[in-house]
């Protein structure tokens, strides 16, 4: 009985080939349809548990913010909007890198996010136009912002403080209401000589940790001081 099925598999597969052939189009008779790629806007209004795949630009580097995160995984924007793609290994990934991306949405301490199920699932091309950050108010860091490459400018309002084996934190604020800043300790950024009421330009990743929104410098560029703080004789 084995050897007959094995005589029909051989004699009727050619014959099988030809009759699907033309219902799948040219090629192999077992062609794999392509995956639809989506924005990144599009994927963020989508269930968490849905596998999406996107395209964009690196916008931080991966590993960055290891410490707090628990990952090496990096930012990804594209003209619509951003996300924070979750990798346990390294891919290498740097600012103004191309990727496409397959992956499940997650949601991280609040923070939504793009995991593949394998580093294969990444595919990183060559680099691009840099994404420019988008200038918000202090208290526009919300929701609306999450995921994208932001700047604002603003004094400090509080610390910095530590947070190890995490990072520091510290608050900015222009008027319109505060928002945390946490410096991951990979990012190599000094805070020491940040002062209370210092007037400064953080640029960085809009996250989420917890209930509150945070923006995630990315190396040392990322902090600028504006004015120093002249002490009272």
């Amino acid at each position: 009985m084995r050897l007959t099925r094995r005589l029909l598999t051989l004699l009727f597969a050619p014959l099988l080939a030809l009759i699907l052939a033309p219902a799948l189009g040219t090629g192999s008779a077992f062609a794999v349809p392509q995956v639809k790629t989506i924005s990144i806007a599009d994927a963020r209004s989508l269930p968490v548990g849905t596998v999406v795949t996107v395209a964009g630009s690196v916008t931080t580097p991966s590993g960055a913010f290891e410490s707090s995160f628990g990952d090496k995984g990096f930012g990804l924007q594209d003209k619509t909007a951003g996300i924070y793609v979750s990798l346990q290994s390294d891919v290498h990934a740097y600012p103004r890198q191309r990727a496409h991306i397959t992956g499940t949405l997650r949601d991280s301490s609040g923070l939504l996010t793009l995991v593949p199920a394998d580093p294969s699932d990444v595919e990183l091309g060559h680099k691009g136009r840099a994404v420019k950050p988008e200038r918000v108010g202090t208290a526009a860091v919300s929701e609306a912002t999450e995921g994208r490459l932001v700047k604002v400018v603003g004094r400090i309002t509080q610390g910095p403080t530590s947070d190890l084996p995490y990072g520091y934190k510290l608050s900015v604020d222009d008027g319109s209401g505060p928002v945390q800043v946490f410096v991951n300790v990979q990012t190599g950024i000094d805070v020491s000589s940040l002062r209370l009421g210092q007037t400064v330009r953080v640029v960085g990743f809009s996250s989420q940790f917890g209930t509150h929104y945070e923006i995630d410098p990315r190396s040392p560029h990322d902090i600028a001081a504006l004015e120093k703080v002249v002490q009272p004789l």
